[in-house]
């Protein structure tokens, strides 16, 4: 399994020089828009040029099927498919119990489904205009899907809690570097494909939270005792409902 921990320590550590960066340019809450731009961009940027540069590869090919020989061809282990949620549920479970986060729930909800939808968009259209194949034979492999939804998540995570909670928000990063991995592991997507949808989707929330669309739009920001959480699941959604009196 040594291949398993290179790729772990690889893609945490990519992860985690984002937060650190991210922490540098933003030490308090009311500094957050003296950042530009560029220097929220330039670490999720750099994954998606890596991913770019090694699409397609042999290095990416051989470390793939180094990578399925390891851990045997017929391995599959689906804990990617829940894990990509954890930054979600770890927030609005934050919420229920009190944590000081940046935003209002409603505001928190806005955003996640913003950097959702921007992620999404972006992500689904390049496996339609790439037509990649996934180590598997299946097609649309470029990029990861589950990894943009996972990191999305995780970047939004990040930055409701980065000033109250640090191990909250870090720990985000974390269930997305391992989705990534699993999404490997299983031989759904290559290593650029992960590497892509990571920095795809913390570009998209990071510029959500920069420009902060539909700021003053929060029809609850005076009934703090409401709490409505989404919830998410492979076939169904749905919405939580807590009124504290």
């Amino acid at each position: 399994m040594k291949i398993v921990i290179h790729l772990l320590i690889i893609l945490s550590l990519l992860s985690f020089s984002n937060a650190i960066g991210q922490t540098r340019n933003t030490s308090v809450i009311d500094s957050t828009k003296s950042v530009t731009v560029l220097k929220k961009s330039i670490i999720p940027i750099t994954l998606i040029g890596i991913g770019v540069i090694i699409d397609n590869s042999n290095f990416e090919r051989k470390l793939q099927t180094n990578l399925r020989n390891k851990v045997g061809n017929d391995y599959k282990l689906q804990i990617d498919d829940y894990l990509q949620y954890a930054p979600i549920v770890e927030m609005y479970s934050a919420d229920f119990f009190g944590v000081q986060a940046k935003n209002h729930w409603f505001d928190q909800t806005k955003y996640l489904l913003i950097s959702n939808l921007i992620s999404a968009t972006i992500t689904h259209s390049l496996k339609n205009i790439t037509h990649k194949e996934r180590p598997n034979g299946a097609p649309y492999s470029f990029p990861s899907g589950h990894t943009t939804f996972a990191f999305t998540n995780a970047d939004v995570l990040y930055n409701e809690y980065k000033n109250t909670s640090p191990f909250l928000a870090y720990s985000g990063y974390a269930f997305a570097t391992t989705t990534g991995i699993f999404r490997m592991i299983n031989n759904k997507h290559w290593l650029s494909d992960v590497l892509a949808g990571a920095g795809i989707g913390i570009l998209s929330s990071e510029l959500v939270y920069y420009f902060e669309p539909f700021k003053n739009f929060n029809p609850f920001l005076k009934t703090r005792n409401i709490t409505l959480v989404p919830q998410i699941g492979n076939d169904n959604y749905g919405i939580y409902f807590s009124y504290n009196f």
